[in-house]
């Protein structure tokens, strides 16, 4: 089967991003042909620092080897340097109709939380999303709940193209996982987790041992002191719960009883101590990739060249049944 999924380098990471995404990765690569791409494109259709882009691309990379993504197993590379992302997303453009952009969430949310910054590539950013995946002729896509609308979107488009010209894409199905598929912010639980709030909302996959525990700690809970997950009635503790129960592999349910006549307190010093666990691997790297920059720049040159090869094939097929020369 083939997977394709990509993070925009817009800065650290956060424990959304790997339990919503990046966690299936790893077992997706073992048995499937994968590819991950590192999003710049899409990364400057909101407010960003040219100076600091290039930092986050390496930043991102080492984040991916650092979670385990394997070179020698899945292709990791940057989507700029593949042109024909670009190239794809504008053809695709022509048979789009302006309605579908209009009503994509990611547009509505976006202008309103960007209002000085609104652009034609905001609005056009699902079509070169459906061509990022439909240029690898992807079978699945591994995203978080809030990315199954631009899956449908790049179903529709597939769908259309296929009408039009002739069988050429695969309709891709997304692969969300029933758990952690949203992780939500520590300071309000009824938004999902974004880097984007402040910094105390979200715990980054670098973040120090003791900037985790004082995050975890002042997570925002709910009145009483059980350690009960109920999603509708004590959306806090049963985030918290949420995040417990990926990074141990124990159910809330095992949890409830473990921490049965203990309060809030207790619990969160344990999850503290888990999530500094389960990070310092990430840290660790972090700090070696940091040195081997050059080591990093190889690994996505050699990505290119991978993504490239199948990246031409479907081009040249796609101009050939659109009578293009």
């Amino acid at each position: 089967m083939k997977i394709f999924s990509g993070i925009r380098p817009s800065g650290n990471l956060h424990l959304g991003n790997y339990l919503g995404a990046m966690q299936q990765w790893i077992k997706l690569q073992n048995e499937n042909d994968c590819v991950f791409c590192i999003v710049d494109l899409h990364a400057i259709t909101t407010p960003y620092k040219p100076g600091e882009l290039k930092k986050h691309i390496l930043d991102t990379t080492a984040v991916y080897l650092a979670a385990g993504i394997n070179p020698e197993k899945s292709v990791i590379f940057v989507q700029s340097q593949v042109k024909e992302h670009s190239e794809l997303a504008w053809l695709l453009e022509t048979i789009t109709p302006m309605g579908e952009l209009k009503r994509m969430t990611q547009f509505k949310e976006k202008s309103e939380q960007h209002k000085d910054y609104v652009n034609a590539g905001l609005l056009s950013y699902p079509v070169l999303m459906a061509a990022d995946i439909l240029l690898y002729k992807t079978d699945s896509v591994p995203v978080g709940k809030d990315q199954e609308q631009h899956i449908e979107f790049t179903r529709m488009i597939a769908k259309k193209f296929n009408q039009k010209f002739g069988d050429t894409f695969k309709e891709p199905a997304s692969m969300i996982l029933k758990e952690g598929a949203k992780i939500m912010s520590l300071t309000n639980p009824k938004k999902k987790m974004s880097k984007s709030d402040e910094p105390k909302s979200c715990i980054f996959l670098f973040d120090t041992p003791a900037d985790i525990t004082k995050k975890i700690m002042s997570a925002e809970t709910d009145s009483g002191k059980e350690v009960i997950y109920n999603v509708t009635k004590k959306r806090g503790i049963s985030n918290l719960l949420t995040i417990y129960s990926l990074l141990t592999g124990k159910t809330t349910a095992d949890l409830e009883k473990e921490f049965k006549g203990k309060g809030y307190g207790d619990f969160k010093k344990s999850l503290a101590e888990v999530v500094v666990q389960y990070l310092e691997p990430f840290r660790r790297k972090q700090q070696e990739f940091a040195t081997r920059e050059s080591y990093l720049e190889e690994i996505l040159k050699q990505g290119q060249s991978r993504a490239q090869i199948i990246a031409q094939a479907t081009m040249q097929e796609v101009k050939q049944k659109m009578g293009l020369i």
